[in-house]
């Protein structure tokens, strides 16, 4: 094969070029150089040149028949037609500028393009069933297609509204993947609170009285898609969400719990027992049980277990013959009962309800049971939530504890003062020390509480020039702190106590009914809530306020609490943890 000559300064290469005379050819000079020169070039180049202008011919040639090059007004060319016995011949460069420039590119069609873009996309997405086949026609196969498949879009965002106990509320905008403990943390945020991982977002049905608290990894935007209108979203304090993984060995009474297989009672086996799927604990005990489309409450003999809750028809028989079925724990959720003595008559206050996802409005399917003591009720929802979550549960309780040790402790967050961040200093020499005698902490205590008495009495010896009298600001002070709740109910602060978890040294403060220059201590102890009167006493003409007959006194509320946070004194326990409620 040899090359074709040029035409008006530009080289063209034929398909296939026929062999002709050298006398038939144009002259060298015009065109490309003679056989020896040829010879020359390649041997300077050190490149197949014919092997390469060959190579370029057919791909160039694939991409003509593939591909619709464009002019430069952005229209299409027109395909001319061609003279018998000849074939169109495409403008070359030279063999030297073929290998020294880069090659020309045709641009494609812009619709082409984006049908290759989206084709490239969709490849690599596998087949996907299609959920409707008899909706498919004839012709329409019942798996869907790459190219059927919709783009992709922008995660959906939702309003949700959100209360506070003070029945103030908020709308925040969240994503449809947002969690209940992320949506705890944004509220935290917005509202300047302190993140102690106890805040928790609480499902209200006013309507049928129930409310329960959401697990921290639940989707917000679906639960709210079962709830009723009247139904909202409360955010509140909840200590005791995981008091069980805290101390697991004093929650179950022994009676409650047996396991199908030999357990050595200790507290990891206890944790194993119940996060293990595949061990089969039960709790079991009496409760009143509320017939179905009835008013009437029955004593029964209840079983737990992880297929569901079990009442067994002939006395504390758990044979299967004698076991019949409640409820299943599958697609249901407890709840704790509002006001289960006046909207379902029931027994005790300590109610609790297993409410189907799939009911709203209606109180017929509701599955209405009573304990007969607040840990009862505790027990048996801590038990449902256990046999229906598991593990999960147990890395929701984790999670904050593995964030907070990847902190630093300069980005921690403060936390309320409790007994294991306090301790008793005694600073009488030049350096200060840890007063590690419990009887010597508990004699500088009083100590500290004299010198207060005496410090003030002295400020109104000399005469304080202060815009607020003394024994005025002691009776005011306290109304700017979280744990005094003011002029409510004995009723009410118990109702508070109970929302926010029964544990140890939760407690707040409030004005008392009985004797108007009075307050009363709400403290929790031992899931059990008790009230201690702090009465108001002078000395020297000063108002003093003491919970021990005047053993111990202090100029004001705030000084009180104080103290017993770091000492129980008289107190069952020492105060740790205070109710709170936050205004959105």
């Amino acid at each position: 094969n040899t090359l074709a000559g040029c035409e008006n300064g530009k080289c063209g290469l034929p398909d296939k070029v026929e062999q002709t005379p050298r006398s038939q050819q144009e002259p060298a000079g015009q065109g490309l150089p003679t056989q020896p020169d040829r010879l020359v070039n390649r041997q300077e180049d050190d490149v197949d040149l014919e092997a390469l202008v060959n190579d370029m011919n057919a791909s160039l040639e694939s991409m003509q028949s593939d591909t619709v090059p464009l002019l430069q007004n952005g229209q299409h060319a027109r395909s001319q037609p061609r003279a018998s016995g000849t074939r169109s011949v495409q403008p070359q460069a030279s063999p030297r500028q073929r290998v020294q420039r880069s090659q020309p590119v045709h641009i494609l069609a812009v619709r082409r393009l984006q049908e290759e873009d989206q084709q490239f996309r969709t490849s690599s997405l596998p087949a996907i069933p299609n959920p409707f086949p008899e909706l498919c026609g004839p012709g329409s196969p019942p798996v869907l297609t790459s190219g059927s498949l919709p783009p992709s879009q922008a995660a959906a965002k939702q309003d949700v509204k959100v209360f506070s106990e003070d029945g103030t509320s908020k709308v925040v905008e969240i994503l449809a993947d947002m969690t209940a403990r992320d949506l705890c943390q944004l509220l935290v945020y917005k509202s300047h609170c302190v993140d102690d991982n106890s805040w928790t977002l609480v499902e209200h049905h006013p309507h049928l009285g129930l409310e329960r608290c959401l697990e921290d990894h639940e989707l917000v935007v679906q639960v709210e898609s079962t709830m009723a209108s009247e139904s909202k979203f409360l955010f509140r304090k909840n200590y005791a969400k995981y008091e069980f993984f805290k101390n697991p060995m004093n929650f179950f009474p022994e009676q409650m719990v047996t396991w199908c297989q030999q357990s050595n009672g200790s507290q990891s086996q206890l944790l194993q027992n119940f996060l293990n799927s595949s061990s089969c604990p039960e709790i079991q005990g009496f409760l009143h049980v509320k017939e179905l489309g009835k008013k009437s409450w029955k004593k029964l003999y209840v079983c737990l277990r992880r297929s569901g809750l079990y009442c067994s028809t002939k006395g504390t028989s758990k044979e299967p013959r004698h076991l019949q079925l409640l409820a299943d724990l599958e697609d249901s959720n407890i709840f704790s009962l509002i006001a289960g003595r006046k909207q379902y008559s029931a027994p005790t206050d300590h109610g609790l309800c297993i409410k189907p996802n799939k009911v709203r409005n209606e109180t017929k399917e509701l599955r209405l049971l009573c304990a007969e003591d607040e840990q009862t009720r505790t027990c048996w929802m801590t038990a449902f939530r256990l046999l229906k979550y598991g593990m999960l549960l147990y890395q929701n309780y984790r999670i904050p504890q593995q964030r907070k040790a990847l902190l630093s402790p300069f980005s921690t967050p403060v936390r309320s003062v409790s007994e294991n961040s306090l301790v008793a200093m005694d600073f009488s020499g030049q350096t200060g020390r840890v007063i590690e005698n419990p009887a010597e902490a508990q004699s500088a205590a009083l100590e500290e509480g004299h010198a207060w008495r005496k410090r003030s009495t002295r400020m109104n010896i000399l005469g304080s020039q202060s815009p607020l009298h003394p024994s005025t600001l002691s009776t005011v002070i306290h109304r700017t702190q979280h744990w005094f709740h003011g002029r409510i109910s004995r009723e009410e602060s118990h109702r508070i106590i109970k929302q926010q978890g029964l544990v140890d040294g939760l407690f707040l403060l409030r004005d008392s009914q009985s004797n108007p220059k009075a307050f009363v201590l709400t403290l929790c102890h031992h899931q059990k809530i008790k009230n201690f009167q702090i009465l108001p006493c002078e000395d020297d003409g000063q108002t003093f306020f003491s919970l021990d007959d005047g053993n111990t006194k202090f100029s004001d509320l705030i000084q009180l609490v104080d103290f017993y946070q770091l000492n129980k004194g008289v107190l069952p326990c020492k105060l740790k943890h205070h109710c709170i409620r936050v205004a959105l």
